[in-house]
């Protein structure tokens, strides 16, 4: 099983609490020595308005970009693939929508141009031995549109696939998810994706993120994103509470006899040091149901 750790970039990009670059690199170096081994570093976006991601080259800076763990970016166009690039990154993602209106909102382009704005990108990327993960958001619901038709987000993946992208994270960005609804969607998309190449994206805001998660393991996929603490949320989907959290999630997997070579309790310890620099408690239940191990007083 592989897990995708978001939380350094799309976890944190939502918090009101700004983070030094100190505190970004131990969350970092914490979740590698969990054992996590694909961990999203940060975005080459504007500080305007994503102003947690600003300092993404700085954080770049302090890690080990020629290890076995991969520490993939978030660019959004030419120009941030450049600035990615110069920050020595060695993956980097790109970022479409299956919602017109979504599109418009989160990149100000339609889905159209978003992906005629990719294939430079994609291309370049490519050509400099960078490989490229593509996200497509609103895959079961939009707050603008509502229900998403399955063979639009099948379109929008295939196009990515054919761009180059390596891999299609298949993202529920409001969470209203339900296993039937995810299904409906998967089946249409790996007609044109395969399996082995699609990985699914829940936020945990309806609480049905670990069921879809568990519906989609069933039905054969093999790689989840996830946020430690369940981090996160979207700036451009009022309500959307944060992503799945990579406890949770793992926990899962392991009670499913899947092997992810994560240590679990070095994971909740780390939703716990994450919370406690965002001054909130970890949305997962796992990190309530075990505790804060650093806390906890030895019995008498």
């Amino acid at each position: 099983m592989k897990i995708v750790e978001v939380g350094p970039r799309d976890g944190l990009q939502n918090e009101k609490q700004a983070l030094s670059t100190a505190v970004k690199l131990e969350l970092i170096r914490r979740l590698t020595a969990s054992g996590l081994r694909s961990i999203e570093a940060g975005a080459f976006v504007s500080p305007k308005w994503v102003p947690q991601m600003a300092g993404s080259a700085e954080v770049l800076a302090g890690l080990d970009l020629t290890g076995p763990v991969a520490y993939p970016v978030l660019v959004p166009n030419e120009q941030g693939l450049d600035a990615a690039l110069a920050a020595g990154a060695r993956e980097i993602a790109v970022f479409g929508a299956a919602s017109e209106s979504f599109s418009q909102r989160n990149i100000n382009a339609s889905i159209a141009e978003s992906l005629q704005r990719f294939a430079p990108v994609a291309a370049r990327a490519q050509a400099a031995g960078v490989p490229v993960r593509g996200y497509v958001s609103c895959v079961v619901g939009c707050p603008y549109e509502g229900r998403i038709a399955p063979a639009k987000v099948a379109e929008v993946a295939a196009r990515l696939l054919d761009l180059g992208c390596y891999e299609i994270s298949l993202g529920d960005t409001i969470g209203v998810g339900t296993p039937a609804s995810v299904l409906a969607m998967l089946e249409a998309v790996s007609k044109t994706v395969p399996m082995t190449q699609l990985a699914g994206h829940f936020h945990d805001t309806y609480g049905m993120a670990i069921s879809n998660i568990h519906a989609c393991l069933r039905a054969g996929m093999m790689t989840f994103d996830s946020s430690v603490a369940g981090l996160g949320g979207c700036p451009y989907a009022q309500g959307a509470s944060g992503n799945v959290a990579t406890e949770d999630v793992v926990y899962l997997l392991h009670g499913e006899g899947h092997s992810t070579g994560v240590d679990l309790a070095a994971l909740v310890d780390t939703a716990w040091f994450i919370a406690d620099a965002l001054g909130k408690p970890p949305a997962s239940k796992l990190a309530h149901a075990i505790g804060d191990q650093r806390r906890a007083k030895p019995e008498r």
